[in-house]
């Protein structure tokens, strides 16, 4: 028999998980909330919001290094780690809501019971926490991802870092090693190279972020190595053993040689891997794959009253969707016809220093499929906004049909990540690039280059 019953489980604590609850308890149904670790998963505590808080610190010491072109004379710039630490908690704890007692407490007044420790299927509709029995009549699983080692010889033994580390660092390292170069990768790259660590970055393949345009991932990549970022493709990592001088040392090919690099630390950005170790799904017949749990388009499972949400079911891994499938999946929960997910425009963003903003297809993708598309670009430095603030590297591109419907937007540039809105909005609604140019825009302002790039189209 059960302790206590529940309308609604959630399993996982993170943007999906929490969405999920949260959306379930405004709909007056009595939900438990079970969360092994911190709430509000990878993106609040180790992942989106403690990344780019560092990236914006290491954006403002870089660009007050290099404000002399602005007939600025700044002495030169230093930073205290910790202090910076510490602002980076105050961010986290103020986008949570508070500590993660005030945390527990808020949830507590929506109707949301909280149990911090791991969940374990019993039956399809119990779960096992710690010495308690939970029943409900539906659940959602939200256990997200966490970091894969790649099976390189001594790599478990002389030991590694991953995101969850590396923004706790209590010092930095000298020197870095980054197994891995996708958006991950590189965004922790260049704001530990702003910081003064010297880094390199490892990548398998032979194309960096190889999801993206072509020439605006080149030009980013060009970016971050003029900044002394290392980057190196087409690399088979062999081996990681204790060098001479205490260091970690990485044996790796390279064009066929063989090369040795010493650093004081190794980050992993390689790859994650689906947080069903101890879950015990086999006990409620929830069908896994290596991906994660399988979810049909409403996101229901194998089991009809359990559902799944976020990076656990093996799709895009990117917050904003968690948290959307989380509100979905609660909805679905208890609607009489749930309805699917739809992936029809999902925006994504390089959060480097400048961002690189992509949504829709690429030219490559239109072409292996055959696609007729039009396209046009706009140079930043053709945009007043940009050349006033001084910062004009990059560019916008705009794919669209015959008829002027968007297929896809990428942006590498100055406030890409919000420039993104625009053709985001237009993608979603079916607003054509015709609309997009005839519309007016305050002058001068990094959006008209959206709108100037319609217009060539």
């Amino acid at each position: 028999m059960a302790d206590k019953t529940y309308d609604l489980i959630v399993i996982g604590g993170g943007a999906a998980g929490s969405t999920a609850a949260n959306t379930a308890a405004a709909m007056q149904k009595h939900v438990a909330l079970i969360e092994a670790d911190k709430l509000g998963g990878t993106c609040l505590n180790y992942g989106c919001d403690p990344t780019k808080t560092l990236l914006q610190i290491a954006t403002m010491l870089h660009r007050s290094r290099y404000a002399q072109r602005y007939g600025l004379s700044i002495p030169a710039a230093t930073f205290d780690w910790q202090q910076v630490q510490d602002y980076v908690q105050s961010v986290i704890t103020r986008i949570r809501g508070g500590s993660l007692a005030e945390a527990d407490a808020s949830l507590k007044k929506q109707g949301i019971d909280v149990f911090h420790t791991r969940a374990a299927f019993t039956s399809s509709h119990t779960i096992s926490v710690e010495d308690q029995t939970l029943y409900a009549e539906k659940i959602i699983v939200a256990t997200g991802t966490s970091n894969q080692c790649p099976p390189v010889r001594g790599l478990q033994e002389i030991g590694y870092i991953t995101n969850k580390d590396a923004v706790y660092l209590p010092q930095l390292p000298g020197s870095l090693a980054i197994i891995g170069a996708g958006p991950i990768g590189l965004e922790f790259a260049q704001l530990f190279q702003r910081f003064g660590v010297q880094v390199t970055v490892l990548e398998h393949n032979t194309q960096l972020l190889n999801k993206e345009e072509q020439e605006q991932a080149d030009q980013l990549c060009d970016i971050l190595s003029s900044e002394g970022i290392k980057l190196a493709t087409g690399i088979e990592l062999n081996q990681v053993e204790r060098a001479a001088s205490g260091q970690k040392q990485l044996i790796y090919q390279e064009d066929g040689a063989q090369k040795q690099l010493a650093v004081d630390e190794i980050l992993l950005a390689t790859g994650r891997r689906p947080n069903l170790d101890g879950l015990n799904t086999e006990a409620a017949t929830i069908h896994t794959t290596e991906k994660g749990i399988s979810v049909d388009a409403t996101l229901r499972t194998s089991v009809s009253h359990i559902w799944a949400a976020g990076d656990i079911t093996g799709g895009y891994q990117y917050t904003h969707v968690a948290s959307d499938q989380g509100r979905l999946a609660a909805n679905n929960a208890f609607a009489p016809t749930p309805q699917p997910f739809t992936d029809q425009a999902i925006p994504w963003v390089t959060y480097t220093d400048p961002p690189l903003a992509h949504i829709g297809k690429t030219e490559a993708e239109l072409r292996d499929e055959g696609c007729s598309y039009k396209v046009a670009r706009l140079s930043f430095e053709e945009n007043e906004r940009a050349i006033m603030n001084g910062r004009t590297s990059g560019c916008l591109k705009l794919l669209t049909d015959e008829n002027g419907i968007i297929l896809g937007g990428h942006i590498l540039g100055e406030r890409a990540d919000d420039l993104l809105a625009q053709i985001v909005l237009a993608m979603k609604t079916g607003i054509s690039v015709q609309t997009l140019a005839h519309t007016i825009l305050p002058y001068p302002t990094l959006s008209e280059a959206v709108r100037w790039t319609a217009d060539r189209l």
